[in-house]
This record gives C-alpha cells, structure tokens and sequence, in this order.
C-alpha cells in the first residue's frame, strides 16, 4: 500500500477564506506571507494572537491561539500536568508549551485534501475550539503558573459551574 499525495491545484488559496472573515468582523490582522495571516482577537480574559498557516504539503490549514502568557522553567512540570489533564478533556485541538519560548499555545489542524475548499462553517468552528478552550482554560494557566497553584486544584477551579442564582 502506497501513501502519496497528489497536489491539486486549487481554485482559492486557503488563507484568502480566512483574511475575509477577519475583514467582516473587524479584526486586526496581518498577512506577513501568502501562506500565513495572524489576527489579534479580543477575548474577555485577554486578547489571543490567532495565526493560520496553509500547509501545502500535508493540504491542511492549521491555527494556533496564543495568549500573552510564559511559563517559567521553576513552574514547566506544573503547567504540563495541566496540559494533560486539559487536553484529555478536548475533543478538537490541543494545547502545548511553546519550547523555544514557554508560550502556552492551542494548536489545530483541517485536512483539505484533494483540492477540497476551506467553507465559512469549518472556519468558524476551527475559530472556536481555539477561542473557546483558551478562554475556558486561560485562568487555569494563570493560577499555575502566576498564583503557584497545583494543576488539579486549578483545573477544578475553572471547571467550576454555578447552577441556579442566588
């Protein structure tokens, strides 16, 4: 059995779909190559840096979401215990530490292949898995990494649902 991929030539670039929806919801946003386009993002806990990239070669669009965030090597062993106990829970993405600068980053990927064309709902839906994950998760990140909390008991703290009122 042979894998090989054939690449076939599309009709619109994969990251054009993206720079649109940028443009209708009046996001900043950047496109520092063909393949690339960064946007900046205003969450309620803070703002997300979010890039899409055209793979070419595995025909997949990938996000990452990253927020303004560091984990210093003293709390690394922490927050990696948070990460496995968040990304056992996601159905769609993950989150992972960035080695070259402890950036905490959700990651993402669509295969598009065979010439297949990105549509506005797989957009929306790889926009919220990222946005919505991170916001669930960022304060769990926080108590972590800034108030020196045990993974679980952060973890815990965010998954905290209140029902009724009071």
């Amino acid at each position: 059995m042979s894998i090989g991929a054939t690449l076939v030539e599309r009709d619109s670039h994969p990251v054009d779909a993206i720079e649109l929806v940028a443009d209708f919801n009046k996001w900043a946003f950047e496109r520092p190559a063909e393949d690339e386009i960064a946007i900046l993002v205003q969450g309620v806990w803070t703002d997300y840096s979010v890039s899409f990239s055209w793979m070419e070669d595995f025909e997949a669009l990938h996000i990452a979401c990253g927020f303004d965030m560091r984990v210093p090597k003293k709390r690394h062993v922490e927050a990696m215990r948070l990460l496995s106990q968040i990304n056992e829970q996601l159905l769609f993405g993950h989150f992972e530490i960035w080695p070259q600068d402890g950036s905490v980053l959700f990651r993402q990927a669509i295969p598009l292949s065979g010439g297949a064309d990105v549509n506005d709902a797989q957009i929306e839906c790889l926009l919220q898995a990222a946005l919505s994950s991170c916001e669930r998760y960022y304060q769990a990140f926080q108590f972590v990494v800034w108030a020196g909390k045990p993974a679980t008991e952060a973890l815990d703290s965010v998954l905290f649902d209140t029902v009724g009122e009071a």
